[in-house]
């Protein structure tokens, strides 16, 4: 009562100004208002229950590269956010060929995400659940828990959202080989890799016991890899150098019997590397006893052995085996396929998004990491709209200055145009207009300008399916929120051809940092921005340096350098837990 007392004798001393307080509950968002004005009769007005304005909900599915990157750097002040994974973790993937092996412990590599949201100023809500299906046209997702389902309480649960954002990674390609999902070890999460290793100490340990022959002994010794891409062959170094370095010592009676054998499809290991870091890991391999086979095909698999087919002969050929791992790319979840349906994109093998990671056919809903792929718009489709919005006197020609004017937009929306010049060894855009003979021209018309941009989009490229790609769509999307309000008035982005105004923000772009390919025996090769090559024991260095930078936390960090000095010092582990 004195609290109303006092609040009363300040209002009604000062009659002649007007007054407002306010009392307000954050957490009902009820905002109830005493306004004291001078008004018809002297009556004051009371409003109660006006409601404060509610956060935009912003719906994040997966707790990946692409969904960690966009929850660490999202301004959660402004939205609200919830998040839907059925792993409440987030796991450092470049280091699950080394936890098949022990080199580095599984838990070394993990961050829960509580521990991850906790360290931001504000509210995220986290469920571990998985998405089952997506209703774009009620703007709602359908969950269920992962968790058991012995304890109290219904396990699905659906969700609202403002705004989407689907970053729930993709599955492993089996291309419906058959026997691959019943007879073949995959290596896409932390479980994958525990079970990896338990498989391995099961083969050594069946390998020894008495009564076997040696026939029997070699099979289950024998540990096949399908894929020679930078998953495959660093599985294939660790286990490799595991075998060399520790299980010999305690498994002395069937040293010799141990066979790693790689089956790739393409003419050479590694593709997607510098022709000088594939020829240096095949012969590297060649000399460790890795036998690879490249121009090969898996036909099918069965418990005891994988048939194949040599593509340059068609002759069809059967090797025994004890473990399989199965490396060979990733497809999409079917939670993602079902989506593709209702947005109108069921005929196509992976879900598209425009530049900005909007999926296309919708307006709030965003996809990031490997469950999508940037569709990226040609050149030639808008080449028109370009020349006319070059052309301001409407000459029907355009000279370089015109062109110059509109390039810096050109090159923002279109980065295959960069990409070409480089390709080309052009160091001026202006090149590009020049005839046949390398000769400047003063200006061109409307098929001299097509026909200059015309091979350009033969540079479109599309983005691999890496950590390094997830992690940096996850930072630009969440500048995008964070930015959005700015940029509605102040739009950054470049100019819309086709209607006018400008892009409220600059189009995603990738920037390749570089990768790495562990090749054991304390060396790597690498690949770095320059187009410079690194091979050998100081290359295996830098790859500890950046793996250890790259780490989530420095809880994390500590745990993965702590494992490599115990590896160094022990060895590695070969108890079967």
């Amino acid at each position: 009562m004195n609290f109303f007392s006092y609040f009363n004798r300040i209002f009604h001393g000062h009659p002649s100004a007007s007054k407002l307080f306010v009392i307000s509950s954050l957490s009902s968002g009820v905002l109830i208002a005493y306004a004291d004005s001078p008004s018809e009769g002297g009556k004051s007005v009371v409003e109660l229950n006006q409601k404060v304005p509610q956060k935009k909900r912003v719906v994040v599915l997966g707790t990946g590269w692409a969904g960690t990157s966009f929850l660490k750097d999202l301004d959660i002040s402004s939205y609200d956010v919830q998040v839907v994974s059925p792993r409440n973790y987030f796991a450092f993937t470049p280091l699950l060929p080394s936890v098949t092996c022990g080199t580095v412990e599984a838990r070394s590599i993990v961050e829960p995400v509580r521990n991850i949201i906790k360290k931001r100023n504000g509210i995220i809500n986290f469920w571990e659940a998985e998405c089952l299906k997506i209703d774009q046209a009620n703007g709602m997702v359908f969950c269920r828990s992962t968790i058991d389902e012995n304890l109290a309480g219904n396990n699905e649960f659906s969700l609202q959202y403002d705004y989407l954002v689907i970053a729930i990674g993709a599955q492993v390609n089996t291309f419906n080989t058959s026997g691959v999902l019943e007879h073949c070890h995959f290596l896409k999460e932390v479980e994958d890799a525990q079970r990896i290793r338990r498989t391995v100490i099961d083969c050594f340990e069946k390998a020894v016991l008495p009564g076997l022959t040696e026939e029997e002994r070699k099979t289950n010794l024998h540990f096949v890899v399908v894929g020679g891409g930078p998953t495959g062959i660093e599985f294939a170094a660790e286990l490799h150098d595991f075998v060399h370095e520790d299980l010999v010592k305690i498994y002395p009676s069937v040293k010799d019997l141990v066979k790693i054998t790689m089956i790739q499809s393409g003419d050479h290991i590694l593709n997607s590397f510098d022709e000088r870091i594939s020829s240096f890991a095949e012969q590297k391999f060649q000399r460790d006893g890795i036998q690879v086979l490249t121009g090969h095909r898996v036909v099918s698999v069965s418990d005891r052995l994988i048939n194949m087919r040599n593509k340059a002969t068609g002759n069809d050929d059967s090797i025994p085996h004890g473990m399989v791992v199965w490396s060979t790319g990733v497809g999409t979840r079917p939670v993602v396929k079902d989506f593709m349906e209702q947005v109108g994109q069921g005929n196509r093998r992976v879900l598209a998004t425009d530049e900005w990671l909007r999926v296309k056919g919708c307006e709030n809903v965003y996809a990031l990491g490997d469950c999508a792929t940037v569709d990226q718009k040609k050149i030639m489709e808008d080449i028109s709209e370009i020349f006319k919005a070059a052309d301001k006197d409407n000459s029907g020609t355009l000279t370089i200055e015109e062109f110059q004017d509109v390039i810096e937009d050109v090159i923002i929306r279109y980065p295959q145009v960069e990409l070409y010049l480089k390709n080309k060894h052009l160091f001026d855009v202006a090149d590009l207009l020049k005839d046949t003979d390398g000769n400047d021209r003063l200006e061109v018309d409307i098929e001299g300008f097509k026909l200059a941009l015309s091979h350009v989009d033969t540079q479109t490229k599309s983005l691999p399916a890496t950590a390094q790609v997830a992690a940096q769509q996850g930072a630009y999307l969440s500048r995008c929120f964070n930015i959005w309000e700015k940029c509605k008035d102040n739009p950054e982005g470049p100019r819309k051809f086709r209607s006018g105004g400008r892009h409220e923000f600059r189009p995603f772009r990738y920037r390749h940092l570089g990768q790495f390919a562990p090749l054991g025996g304390e060396q790597a090769a690498a690949e770095l921005p320059g187009d410079w090559v690194s091979i050998g024991h100081s290359t295996q260095w830098l790859w500890y340096s950046v793996y250890a930078s790259k780490q989530v936390s420095w809880r994390t960090r500590f745990l993965v350098i702590g494992d490599w000095s115990r590896r160094y010092i022990f060895g590695r582990d070969s108890s079967r837990i």
